[in-house]
This record gives C-alpha cells, sequence and structure tokens, in this order.
C-alpha cells in the first residue's frame, strides 16, 4: 500500500533553515516524478517542488526558487526539501507525494516560521 511519512518540519526564526524528508513504501519509488506541496491554514493546497525519477530534473514554484531545493535518494525511498532563508509565508503544514498520482497523502510535517 503507498504510504508517505514526512519528517524534519519545525519551528524556526525567519532567515532560517529546514530540511525536510520524505519515505515512501509501497510503489517502485525509482519509477515516478516526486513532489513536494504545502497547504497553509485556510488556503488549498499547493505544490513547492518536483523532481524527476533521476533526480536530474527539478522545478519550483516562484515563490520558492533560489531557496529550496529538492533532491532525492533512489536506494533509500527518499525524497527531501532543503529550504534556505525562510519566510513567515513559507509556514504550512508540508507533503510529499508522487506527481502524477496524487491520491495518497502522509501526515505531513508542520513548518511554522516565526520570530
Amino acid at each position: 500500500q503507498v504510504q508517505f511519512v514526512e519528517s524534519g518540519g519545525g519551528l524556526v526564526q525567519p532567515g532560517g533553515s529546514l530540511r525536510l524528508s520524505c519515505v515512501a513504501f509501497g510503489f517502485t519509488f525509482s519509477n515516478h516524478r516526486m513532489a513536494w506541496f504545502r497547504q497553509a491554514s485556510g488556503k488549498e493546497r499547493e505544490e513547492v517542488a518536483s523532481i524527476n525519477s533521476e533526480g536530474d530534473d527539478t522545478d519550483y514554484a516562484d515563490s520558492v526558487k533560489g531557496r529550496f531545493t529538492i533532491s532525492r535518494d533512489n536506494t533509500k525511498n527518499t525524497v527531501s526539501l532543503q529550504m534556505n532563508s525562510l519566510k513567515p509565508d513559507d509556514t504550512a503544514v508540508y507533503y510529499c507525494s508522487r506527481y502524477y498520482y496524487r491520491d495518497v497523502w502522509g501526515q505531513g510535517t508542520q513548518v511554522t516560521v516565526s520570530s
């Protein structure tokens, strides 16, 4: 059964950094483009970044371009999100999922950017 377990969130001051990780289960991870999404309170879930199956093609939302970096380790079924220069607007619950099959979601990990 497809499952995602996200971790690494927390409370950080503006300008700080966090690294999120997501472990995937139940499918052939190396065959799928993966993505990170986020949902702020009262807003719809939005795509933040995605990475192809080989890890050599990435795409980012304009709001995070130049600050966030997505990566993956196919040997560990893991996709990560390095977040630098965090802003209060980055506050949200962050989720990972398969880019083309957004049918299963984990519990997410809360990121709060506040002084």
